[in-house]
């Protein structure tokens, strides 16, 4: 029986499958507890859980120190203040431990699953396993994955980044679960080990027995329930080319992507931290295509500060200098907020009140990162670019903004470049009509192919239901991209790629042929781009 999930981390494999054990981690509801007693047993599984992740990190650290890191930031999560006042408060009110856990972690579960971004969607999972920790110690339950000694596809509802780490990879060869997503965490663990990974099943999970033989595409997401001997044998033959592929890809890693006629183009990456940055620069990276800068927000509590930002932005550019950083500004709404912003429910989230809306209308919270760029921008190759554009008035503006606080700064003896690059985001048809204007004011374009499939074709990127239109392979999206690097190799300035369909090879020839500059994709899909560019 074949089965189709979500591919998300490499890898063929063909073994007997194995179910990871679902830990009862359900608790009761008790009122009139000791405050005083719960509140204490609350900080002592806090502590107890602190040296577990240590010991995690450490573990990890040894084979893959950016990997580690994810245990980091679940320490943060332990101690972070939202986390711990929501505990105390319900434990202040006569509650029992557990349950406080409970609740405050399906409230911060909560928020991060409703925000329209893949990689803070995937902090959903992360608080489920520090709340998860936090209740298991509570009740007094061991840790340990108790796997068999023998080729195993592990086969779970979900994989907490706890469990994955703790996967024996002398014997696991593969993981298929029915939830998460390729920007999980348990994603990332599983690809730093090197381990086939498919997520997001769905209801195709009740289709896998007990027990048995799986076979399992980890690019393609394809899983194989009982193979056949013909069956077994195609994936033996896949798992050979798999890793004679991973061999001769990487000769790529210092390759300049240069098509057979001639055409040169950048290989960038796409990143939303420092630690993004240095995994792209390991990568191979040319440059970063889009630094998304609103994660600085949504991992605060509160509005970042310009000195925050400020380190940030430095030592991103510090890390690719002296090539080129994107920075796109701002660029939340309704639909992937921080709770700080204070922005009601829209209807429309995705059409409403978001990115460089926000920046032009509230000016404060735009002026402290356009002040925290320009100080940065000494310290490397600097380019800006404003998200959702959707007229020359919005681009006028911001550059009357930026000219000014640039003045401001030197006036106050602050050194700015004078090689600052800007740039829009081309991600709305309003955009693409009016791009032969936009250029005039601008160095380059970068199409966001993600909304702008979502609002050429007027299908909701997040709606599964709509997911056999939202392709960003149409030819009303090929025409889009057309119109763009038309009008800005006419102008005189470069076009990128940035969405999603960046690493889409499939493309790479169309964007050739259109004389696409650069293409922006994650890390892990830098030198799978730049093989596709050299050979069209």
């Amino acid at each position: 029986m074949k089965l189709k999930g979500i591919g998300a981390a490499e890898g063929i494999a063909v073994a007997r499958l194995w179910h990871m054990e679902v830990v009862d981690l359900s608790v009761s509801h008790r009122e009139g507890c000791d405050p005083e007693r719960e509140s204490k047993r609350f900080a002592d599984a806090q502590h107890t859980a602190a040296d577990e992740l240590t010991a995690l990190y450490e573990t990890t650290r040894q084979e893959d120190a950016d990997a580690a890191m994810i245990f980091d930031i679940h320490r943060m999560m332990l101690e972070d203040l939202d986390f711990c006042e929501g505990v105390s408060g319900l434990v202040a009110g006569g509650c029992n431990a557990e349950w406080a856990v409970e609740q405050t972690g399906n409230m911060l579960h909560d928020m991060f699953q409703a925000i329209d971004d893949e990689t803070m969607r995937a902090r959903a999972a992360d608080v489920k396993d520090v709340a998860g920790r936090v209740i298991r110690i509570l009740k007094g339950i061991d840790e340990g994955a108790g796997l068999p000694h023998e080729p195993t596809i592990v086969v779970a509802e979900d994989l907490l980044p706890s469990q994955t780490v703790a996967l024996d990879k002398r014997y696991v060869v593969g993981c298929v679960t029915k939830n998460g997503s390729v920007t999980s965490h348990s994603a990332i663990l599983a690809r730093s080990m090197g381990i086939g990974c498919i997520v997001g099943l769905g209801e195709a999970f009740q289709y896998i027995p007990k027990d048995g033989i799986m076979a399992i595409d980890g690019a393609t997401g394809e899983v194989i329930v009982d193979p056949n001997e013909a069956e077994i044998s195609e994936y033996a033959g896949k798992r050979k080319a798999f890793e004679e592929q991973k061999i001769l890809l990487h000769q790529y890693f210092d390759k300049e992507a240069v098509t057979k006629g001639g055409h040169h183009v950048e290989v960038c990456a796409n990143i939303g931290s420092v630690k993004d940055a240095e995994e792209a620069k390991k990568a191979g990276a040319d440059g970063v295509g889009l630094f998304r800068s609103e994660f600085l927000y949504l991992e605060s509590a509160d509005f970042p500060s310009e000195e925050v930002q400020f380190q940030a932005y430095k030592k991103v550019l510090e890390i690719f200098s002296p090539k080129r950083v994107i920075v796109r500004t701002l660029d939340l709404g309704s639909d992937k907020q921080a709770p700080y912003f204070h922005i009601p429910p829209e209807e429309n989230p995705a059409m409403g009140y978001r990115a460089i809306r926000i920046c032009l209308d509230q000016p404060e919270i735009f002026r402290t990162q356009l002040r925290a760029l320009l100080r940065a921008s000494v310290y490397g190759n600097l380019h800006i670019m404003f998200p959702m554009i959707t007229s020359v008035t919005q681009v006028m503006k911001t550059k009357e903004l930026l000219a000014s606080l640039k003045a401001e700064l030197k006036a106050e003896g602050v050194p700015v470049s004078d090689g600052i690059k800007i740039g829009v985001m081309i991600e709305t048809p309003a955009a693409v009509v009016m791009s032969d204007e936009l250029a005039k004011l601008v160095d380059f374009f970068s199409i966001g192919t993600n909304d702008l499939t979502q609002y050429t074709l007027a299908a909701d990127r997040m709606n599964a239901k709509v997911s056999n239109i939202f392709n960003a392979e149409d030819p009303a999206i090929r025409r889009m991209i057309e119109i763009t690097a038309r009008n800005a190799h006419a102008a005189g300035i470069w076009v990128g790629i940035c969405g999603e369909a960046g690493a889409n090879t499939n493309l790479t020839s169309f964007f050739m042929e259109n004389r696409i500059d650069e293409l922006s994709v994650a890390a892990a899909s830098i030198l799978k781009v730049r093989r596709a560019v050299c050979e069209s």
